[in-house]
Protein backbone atom coordinates (compact mmCIF):
# COMPACT_ATOMS: atom_id res chain seq x y z
CA UNK A 1 0.00 0.00 0.00
CA UNK A 2 1.26 3.48 -0.86
CA UNK A 3 1.81 6.09 1.44
CA UNK A 4 -1.68 8.20 3.33
CA UNK A 5 -2.22 11.07 0.83
CA UNK A 6 -3.99 13.07 2.85
CA UNK A 7 -1.61 14.28 4.81
CA UNK A 8 1.54 16.60 3.68
CA UNK A 9 5.08 15.75 4.87
CA UNK A 10 4.59 17.74 8.48
CA UNK A 11 1.49 15.36 8.99
CA UNK A 12 -0.87 18.26 8.38
CA UNK A 13 -4.74 17.27 6.82
CA UNK A 14 -4.34 18.38 2.63
CA UNK A 15 -6.79 17.83 0.02
CA UNK A 16 -4.63 16.16 -2.65
CA UNK A 17 -4.35 17.94 -5.81
CA UNK A 18 -6.20 15.81 -9.31
CA UNK A 19 -5.28 18.60 -11.44
CA UNK A 20 -2.91 16.87 -13.28
CA UNK A 21 -4.63 13.64 -13.50
CA UNK A 22 -6.37 11.92 -16.32
CA UNK A 23 -10.40 12.26 -16.65
CA UNK A 24 -11.19 8.65 -17.50
CA UNK A 25 -14.70 6.45 -16.81
CA UNK A 26 -14.88 5.42 -13.03
CA UNK A 27 -17.23 2.94 -11.63
CA UNK A 28 -17.43 2.12 -8.40
CA UNK A 29 -19.87 -0.65 -6.32
CA UNK A 30 -19.93 -1.05 -3.10
CA UNK A 31 -22.47 -3.31 -0.87
CA UNK A 32 -24.39 -3.67 2.78
CA UNK A 33 -26.68 -5.47 4.38
CA UNK A 34 -29.17 -4.75 7.18
CA UNK A 35 -30.65 -7.63 9.58
CA UNK A 36 -33.90 -7.36 10.93
CA UNK A 37 -36.60 -9.60 12.46
CA UNK A 38 -38.34 -11.34 9.43
CA UNK A 39 -41.77 -10.03 10.87
CA UNK A 40 -40.03 -6.04 9.86
CA UNK A 41 -38.73 -7.31 6.65
CA UNK A 42 -42.38 -8.73 5.40
CA UNK A 43 -43.76 -5.49 6.63
CA UNK A 44 -41.16 -4.02 4.14
CA UNK A 45 -41.76 -6.64 1.36
CA UNK A 46 -45.19 -5.75 1.09
CA UNK A 47 -45.45 -2.28 1.62
CA UNK A 48 -47.16 -2.59 5.06
CA UNK A 49 -45.00 -0.01 6.94
CA UNK A 50 -47.21 3.27 7.96
CA UNK A 51 -44.42 5.61 6.50
CA UNK A 52 -44.66 3.86 3.15
CA UNK A 53 -42.44 1.98 0.59
CA UNK A 54 -39.52 1.86 2.61
CA UNK A 55 -36.81 0.90 -0.32
CA UNK A 56 -37.72 3.57 -2.65
CA UNK A 57 -37.67 6.19 0.07
CA UNK A 58 -34.15 4.40 0.95
CA UNK A 59 -32.78 4.48 -3.32
CA UNK A 60 -33.90 8.39 -3.43
CA UNK A 61 -31.58 8.62 0.26
CA UNK A 62 -28.96 6.44 -1.04
CA UNK A 63 -28.93 9.11 -4.08
CA UNK A 64 -28.73 12.15 -2.83
CA UNK A 65 -26.29 11.53 -0.29
CA UNK A 66 -24.08 10.07 -2.83
CA UNK A 67 -24.89 13.24 -4.74
CA UNK A 68 -23.58 15.36 -1.72
CA UNK A 69 -20.63 13.19 -0.77
CA UNK A 70 -17.94 16.40 -0.52
CA UNK A 71 -20.06 17.95 1.83
CA UNK A 72 -19.83 14.63 4.39
CA UNK A 73 -16.75 13.38 4.20
CA UNK A 74 -13.53 16.01 4.91
CA UNK A 75 -11.06 16.12 2.15
CA UNK A 76 -13.12 14.56 -0.42
CA UNK A 77 -13.82 15.87 -3.93
CA UNK A 78 -16.99 16.89 -5.83
CA UNK A 79 -17.37 14.16 -8.51
CA UNK A 80 -19.07 14.83 -11.13
CA UNK A 81 -21.83 11.90 -11.16
CA UNK A 82 -22.80 10.22 -14.22
CA UNK A 83 -25.16 8.08 -12.40
CA UNK A 84 -25.91 6.63 -9.33
CA UNK A 85 -28.03 3.28 -8.71
CA UNK A 86 -29.15 1.18 -6.04
CA UNK A 87 -30.36 -2.48 -5.87
CA UNK A 88 -32.55 -4.08 -3.00
CA UNK A 89 -32.84 -7.70 -2.85
CA UNK A 90 -34.12 -9.89 0.10
CA UNK A 91 -31.00 -11.97 0.89
CA UNK A 92 -33.07 -14.37 3.46
CA UNK A 93 -35.15 -14.26 6.09
CA UNK A 94 -33.59 -11.38 8.07
CA UNK A 95 -31.80 -9.19 5.81
CA UNK A 96 -31.99 -6.96 3.11
CA UNK A 97 -28.92 -6.32 0.68
CA UNK A 98 -28.03 -3.01 -0.59
CA UNK A 99 -25.81 -2.43 -3.32
CA UNK A 100 -24.94 0.57 -5.14
CA UNK A 101 -23.27 1.67 -8.32
CA UNK A 102 -21.68 5.29 -9.10
CA UNK A 103 -20.46 6.25 -12.13
CA UNK A 104 -18.09 9.03 -13.12
CA UNK A 105 -16.23 10.53 -15.69
CA UNK A 106 -13.90 12.33 -13.67
CA UNK A 107 -9.95 12.96 -12.53
CA UNK A 108 -11.03 10.91 -8.96
CA UNK A 109 -13.17 7.97 -8.30
CA UNK A 110 -16.59 7.45 -7.37
CA UNK A 111 -15.61 4.97 -3.95
CA UNK A 112 -16.71 7.20 -1.18
CA UNK A 113 -20.40 8.29 -3.57
CA UNK A 114 -20.83 4.41 -3.58
CA UNK A 115 -20.23 4.07 0.17
CA UNK A 116 -22.34 6.70 0.80
CA UNK A 117 -25.12 5.75 -1.31
CA UNK A 118 -25.02 2.23 0.83
CA UNK A 119 -25.21 3.82 4.01
CA UNK A 120 -27.92 6.75 3.27
CA UNK A 121 -30.01 4.14 2.01
CA UNK A 122 -29.11 1.58 4.72
CA UNK A 123 -29.58 4.56 7.62
CA UNK A 124 -33.17 5.28 5.83
CA UNK A 125 -33.99 1.53 6.09
CA UNK A 126 -33.21 1.80 9.56
CA UNK A 127 -35.18 5.17 10.69
CA UNK A 128 -37.74 3.73 8.53
CA UNK A 129 -38.32 0.49 10.57
CA UNK A 130 -37.16 1.53 14.26
CA UNK A 131 -40.73 1.89 15.22
CA UNK A 132 -41.55 -1.26 14.93
CA UNK A 133 -38.00 -3.23 15.48
CA UNK A 134 -35.43 -1.73 17.32
CA UNK A 135 -32.87 -4.47 16.88
CA UNK A 136 -32.18 -3.27 13.39
CA UNK A 137 -28.20 -3.65 12.33
CA UNK A 138 -26.46 -2.06 9.87
CA UNK A 139 -23.85 -4.59 8.74
CA UNK A 140 -20.95 -4.95 6.16
CA UNK A 141 -20.64 -1.71 4.21
CA UNK A 142 -17.77 -2.47 1.66
CA UNK A 143 -16.55 -1.38 -1.59
CA UNK A 144 -17.15 -4.35 -3.91
CA UNK A 145 -15.09 -2.88 -7.05
CA UNK A 146 -13.84 -0.07 -8.81
CA UNK A 147 -12.45 0.72 -12.11
CA UNK A 148 -10.45 3.51 -13.62
CA UNK A 149 -7.68 5.84 -12.98
CA UNK A 150 -4.18 5.07 -12.02
CA UNK A 151 -4.88 2.54 -9.48
CA UNK A 152 -6.57 0.21 -12.12
CA UNK A 153 -9.41 -2.19 -11.28
CA UNK A 154 -9.99 -3.65 -7.53
CA UNK A 155 -12.76 -6.21 -7.09
CA UNK A 156 -12.91 -8.03 -3.71
CA UNK A 157 -12.37 -11.26 -3.53
CA UNK A 158 -13.77 -12.71 -0.43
Amino acid sequence: MSELTHFDAAGASRMVDVGDKAITRRVARASGRVRMEPTTLELIQNRKLAKGDVLEVARLAGIMAAKRTHELVPLCHQVPLDSVELAFEFADAEHVAIEATARATARTGAEMEALVAVSAAALTIYDMCKAVDRGIVIEQIELEEKSGGRSGHFRRTS
